[in-house]
């Protein structure tokens, strides 16, 4: 038997060593929300110059350079110190709570639901913590698409000043959050305020491969999360928002589930999801879909919407441990499937919405969840919702499955 020669021995080791760095970078982000593979492929189509993928991702860095020029944020930024006296923690007032106007010095503050007292924007903490989600995730969207450090160095700047620096830090709670003058100094309601926790995490994620994303970094803000699940699951205002039977509480089960797959908590995830947010279906949803606790609001469309969202984010984060929401029925016949097609036909037109809206009905983001609810159910037809408002995916969406 002859020797192979040196020559052919190195092609050999070359051709096995770029084998081996294709399917490096071929190994899928561990994505909790967007599916990874979904991502994968995305990679692939933009590698093909798949026409529409590349006019998606021509988007998706349109967004993401215009993030380059945002943060950094921090919570030690505002003029206001909460009650603690420590800037570092989070703070924010109650959107809906205006002074009361038969009073001298307004207080204590009344209810106008669905009317945002500009008070509200005073503290940037909220408004902050809503734009690194935001930055973060488009940012590590385009490093994924790319490879473009400078996409992930800034996003990791932004991240080091929000969760890590001393100077900077946010303490993990939310004790002062959705204030009422005259009231409270924070409620479990001010969870809602990080509700967009999904996109920080997943964009979290997808940077997880990059240079700037350091493994210190990671297992830091890993440890922030942890502090601030405990703090959810035990300090009397977490403990108050898991007993909201509205968006509060299913937005509550989102976040609690996302932070405890990001922190390895994969059983704690599944154990929220069986005992908790199966509940939640059986509690908040009529049997023929309707939401009663989100029609009864003065913008009853767009928190039926918003509800119905957090159902969707949970049965997709439910897939990372093999729960399926999408088709569960409840022991009283509850369902997310029957959710979504109570609204259907107001979305066609063919019913017309009878509930209070006291802002002009948009119908953008019951199509977002029409894209996926045409994925996980094929027996529903959507040709009269297509008809009426034309291709309704997101752009954005082609890289994805999901719209923020």
């Amino acid at each position: 038997m002859r020797t192979p020669s040196i020559e052919i021995c190195i092609m050999l080791l070359l051709a096995l060593l770029m084998c081996i760095s294709t399917l490096s970078a071929q190994t899928p982000p561990e994505t909790f929300l967007i599916k990874p593979a979904k991502l994968l492929d995305g990679k692939r189509k933009i590698a093909q110059r798949d026409t529409a993928m590349q006019q998606a991702l021509t988007e998706l860095l349109s967004i993401a350079d215009r993030s380059l020029r945002n943060g950094p944020y921090s919570v030690v930024y505002k003029d206001k110190a909460p009650p603690s006296g420590n800037k570092h923690d989070y703070m924010s007032v109650g959107p809906y709570w205006w002074p009361d106007s038969s009073k001298a010095n307004g207080l204590p503050y009344i209810r106008k639901d669905g009317q945002v007292n500009p008070e509200r924007y005073a503290i940037k903490d909220d408004e902050f913590q809503n734009a690194i989600s935001r930055d973060v995730y488009f940012l590590g969207l385009a490093w994924f698409y790319t490879g473009n450090e400078k996409y992930a160095a800034h996003a990791a700047g932004l991240l080091r000043t929000w969760f890590l620096d001393t100077a900077t830090r946010m303490n993990p709670h939310l004790n002062y959050g959705q204030a009422i003058p005259g009231i409270t100094d924070g409620r479990g309601i001010g969870l809602i305020d990080t509700h967009n926790v999904t996109m920080l995490i997943d964009g979290i994620q997808l940077l997880k491969g990059s240079k700037a994303l350091s493994a210190a970094d990671y297992k830091g803000i890993q440890e922030w999360y942890r502090q601030f699940l405990q703090w959810m699951r035990s300090s009397p205002i977490g403990r108050d928002e898991a007993d909201e039977l509205n968006n509060h509480g299913t937005w509550y089960d989102v976040q609690q589930v996302i932070i405890a797959l990001f922190t390895g908590q994969r059983e704690l995830a599944k154990e929220m999801l069986e005992q908790q947010t199966k509940t939640r279906i059986d509690k908040q949803l009529e049997a023929d879909g309707e939401q009663p606790k989100e029609l009864a609001r003065t913008l009853s469309w767009n928190y039926s919407l918003f509800n119905l969202r957090a159902f969707f984010e949970l049965a997709l984060l439910a897939e990372n441990v093999q729960v399926d929401l999408w088709n569960y029925e409840s022991p009283g016949r509850k369902s997310l499937k029957k959710a979504y097609t109570w609204l259907l036909p107001y979305a066609t037109g063919r019913k017309e919405w009878q509930h209070q809206q006291v802002k002009p009905r948009h119908d953008e983001e019951f199509l977002e969840l029409s894209e996926v609810a045409a994925k996980k159910y094929t027996d529903i037809d959507l040709a009269v919702l297509r008809e009426k408002h034309g291709n309704f995916r997101n752009n954005l969406f082609l890289l994805t499955d999901w719209a923020y």
